[in-house]
């Protein structure tokens, strides 16, 4: 398995790195042979922070994140949230058959919006209700890779990665979305094969 720790805002150390490496490898008693496993360690004020991405042979990642004050405890409870996960998807992940790893990435991206108030900073909400039409910025933009993936693989990747929703191109080729429901059940948004005609050329013909 290849391994690799990026260390941001904060001084590398050898420790860090062989007990970071040395607690990823308990996955091995869970997961197919994983190609790789990718730890990145960072620091901000009084928060530690470890960020860990395995990638499998079946073209799945299991990711998880974790923060503490301490670093080294914030190791601890990642790997801890890793193995839970996937002792719960043994029999699955095994069953799964293999996945290309050079698919083309789908131009599908996600961005998170917040509306600033007057379009100032600092401004509020009573500033907003006065200028008449809300403007927005854009906070923080994501692109994904929208893997070839069964609506039920796509929900094991979903808990893996301990994501709310997961961008995938289904069986039939269509960019689907899965997603976790408040009451602990999954949705599931597919895409048509083509455009459909909008309401108004509709009501027309």
């Amino acid at each position: 398995m290849q391994f690799a720790v990026t260390f941001r805002h904060m001084e590398p150390t050898d420790a860090l790195k062989a007990y970071a490496r040395e607690r990823m490898e308990r996955v091995r008693k869970y997961l197919p042979d994983p190609i790789a496993c990718h730890v990145a360690l960072s620091t901000e004020k009084h928060n530690h922070r470890i960020d860990v991405s395995f990638q499998l042979h079946n073209g799945l990642t299991v990711a998880a994140h974790e923060t503490t004050e301490n670093m080294y405890s914030s190791i601890d409870l990642c790997i801890a949230k890793i193995e839970r996960q996937v002792r719960k998807y043994k029999g699955k992940l095994e069953g799964m058959r293999a996945r290309p790893h050079d698919v083309v990435p789908l131009p599908w991206s996600h961005s998170i919006v917040s509306e600033a108030f007057d379009g100032k900073p600092g401004a509020t909400e009573d500033t907003h209700e006065t200028s008449g039409t809300p403007e927005f910025q854009v906070v923080k933009t994501e692109k994904f890779h929208a893997q070839p993936l069964s609506v039920s693989d796509a929900i094991v990747q979903l808990n893996l990665n301990h994501e709310p929703f997961l961008v995938f191109r289904s069986d039939a080729g269509q960019v689907s979305v899965v997603y976790k429901r408040p009451d602990g059940s999954y949705g599931l948004i597919e895409t048509p094969d083509s455009p459909q005609p909008s309401r108004a050329s509709a009501a027309a013909s």
